[in-house]
């Protein structure tokens, strides 16, 4: 009888081990697997300067009807990446980016240069994960909680 009982008691520690080594190989490939996925998914340089792109070309358009300008187009040059801070917009995963560059504003007789130019932008990832949105808050907007517009970014 006690070596059944002890049997017993070598079976349910082996029952309990084997839980606790599938439950912490499970934790620790969850921790890798979020790790990686997350790396990924942070914006890149491109996806940032085509997001100022965006904006630019929205207050190039503003600005080419109110003064009258005929602007050839930009180029945005030296970006650099200061801040990236995850958060989340309307329940979805979505990153501030903060950060400088140099702007080449082109003009039909001349070019001007803006260098330095900071930046803040709000980009989100879509559930799919395979497109990225910017986000302008909406200056209009007198509700208490921030109201969005998205612009997909090309």
């Amino acid at each position: 009888m006690a070596e059944f009982e002890a049997y017993t008691v070598i079976l349910t520690l082996e029952s309990r081990i084997s839980k606790m080594v599938r439950f912490l190989v499970t934790t620790v490939l969850l921790v890798l697997v979020t790790a990686c996925g997350s790396v990924g998914l942070l914006p890149t340089s491109e996806l940032v300067k085509k997001a100022i792109a965006l904006g630019l070309e929205q207050t190039q358009q503003e600005l080419s009807q109110k003064l009258e300008l005929d602007f050839q187009g930009f180029e945005i040059k030296q970006l650099k990446i200061a801040e990236e801070k995850p958060l989340t917009i309307q329940n979805l995963p979505a990153f501030r980016v903060k950060g400088k560059y140099d702007l080449i504003l082109k003009l039909p007789q001349r070019q001007l240069t803006q260098l330095q130019q900071p930046f803040e932008l709000y980009l989100q990832i879509q559930q799919e994960g395979k497109t990225w949105r910017l986000l302008l808050p909406d200056k209009n907007s007198k509700a208490s909680q921030p109201i969005w517009r998205s612009y997909l970014i090309q």
